[in-house]
């Protein structure tokens, strides 16, 4: 097949483009952005996390009238190389290049100009109202991970879509990480949302095997189906989601093209909120940024054969603020860390090693932790 992304643009061409030459698509983009990423450093994993993804919402969703709002936004080099920035891309992390996150005054593509995790759903919410005042038909899309849920924006701004009868899609992007591993009530949560992908295909073989037994296979499924709700709750916890008034649709895999564009298109035609349940690999095929996505969440440059830095990195503040915090914690046990999702980031992995019950990652919840961090002397 001839390569798809030489002769791809723009989001028009996208359109263009079957669902084999999608798939032959999302092959060469991660190459690209394995490419880039190695040279000049930068987000990989989640990036190469998103690539069918971002595919099927531009293939799905007429962008730019539609909005389409990256929650942390460092997720979106696939999303740039899509609407027109492909030739720029090698500019990346350089100065005067390309940003690495949304910036709206580098293309109408990008709505919104994110700052921090957990901020997408309120900022979605705040477009469709507005689209609602203004009598507009455009689409809006929040894209949120797993792990900014944790983020109490983000649960402020469900709970007030949830109820607000406007039309929005939150688009849940569940790879269990944030940039560490996921942590937290939430977490559990939805790791017992994503057995409904098991519970369904389980349900649909048995069906399916059981009709094909002679006079008999009818009546069993209509037995089958009156025991059907009880094992349901056996499998399927109460829809959280449904219960604050959004429309569930998932889960379902998020490296598959085909099926993300007919539930994203199933989504269109609801009104109100709708959240789309996606379950996606941080790292998605590079295989050192699979095994080792918390490494590969932001990197410097890199040798692609090995995943080892091209350069020994130098000890940085925090480093030296987690190799002090060591120092002092073996004098006096009171010492205590807390990280919010960020335990290698900040420095802390050495901490956590020697001293396990004596850190708190409470996820990404910044005003959690600070006053999680209050003692009473």
């Amino acid at each position: 097949m001839e390569e798809v992304l030489k002769n791809l643009n723009n989001v028009k061409d996208l359109k263009k483009l079957n669902i084999k030459e999608k798939e032959k698509l999302a092959e060469e983009l991660r190459t690209m952005v394995l490419g880039i990423v190695s040279e000049n450093g930068g987000h990989l994993a989640s990036n190469l996390g998103v690539v069918e993804l971002t595919i099927a919402l531009h293939s799905v969703f007429n962008t730019p009238r539609d909005s389409i709002i990256w929650d942390v936004g460092h997720q979106t080099y696939v999303h740039k190389i899509l609407t027109g920035r492909k030739d720029q891309m090698n500019s990346l992390r350089k100065l005067d290049g390309i940003a690495g996150f949304p910036k709206t005054s580098e293309s109408e593509f990008d709505c919104f100009n994110t700052g921090h995790s957990s901020t997408s759903i309120s900022a979605a919410l705040g477009m469709a109202r507005a689209n609602k005042l203004d009598d507009r038909k455009n689409k809006v899309i929040a894209v949120i991970g797993d792990g900014a849920l944790t983020g109490g924006m983000a649960q402020e701004a469900l709970n007030d879509a949830g109820s607000s009868n406007t039309d929005i899609t939150v688009i849940l992007n569940d790879n269990e990480m944030s940039i560490s591993k996921n942590v937290g009530g939430i977490t559990y949560f939805l790791s017992k949302l994503r057995t409904k992908r098991f519970y369904t295909k389980t349900n649909s073989r048995i069906k399916n095997i059981t009709l094909k037994i002679p006079k008999v296979g009818n009546s069993i499924v209509r037995v089958a189906q009156r025991l059907k709700r009880g094992i349901k709750q056996i499998f399927i916890p109460k829809m959280y989601y449904e219960d604050i008034g959004f429309t569930y649709l998932g889960p379902v895999d998020g490296h598959n093209i085909e099926k993300l564009e007919r539930v994203l298109k199933t989504s269109k035609a609801i009104k109100g909120p709708v959240l789309i349940h996606v379950i996606t690999k941080k790292g998605k095929g590079y295989k050192f940024a699979e095994e080792n996505p918390d490494k590969f969440h932001s990197t410097s440059s890199f040798d692609v054969f090995t995943g080892n830095p091209i350069k020994e990195k130098k000890d940085d503040y925090s480093r030296i603020f987690g190799k002090k915090l060591v120092e002092l914690a073996k004098k006096d046990e009171k010492i205590v860390a807390i990280s919010a999702a960020m335990i290698d980031g900040t420095g802390l992995t050495e901490f956590q090693k020697q001293f396990p019950n004596r850190i708190f990652d409470v996820g990404i919840a910044e005003q959690h932790a600070i006053r999680n961090g209050s003692r009473n002397g």
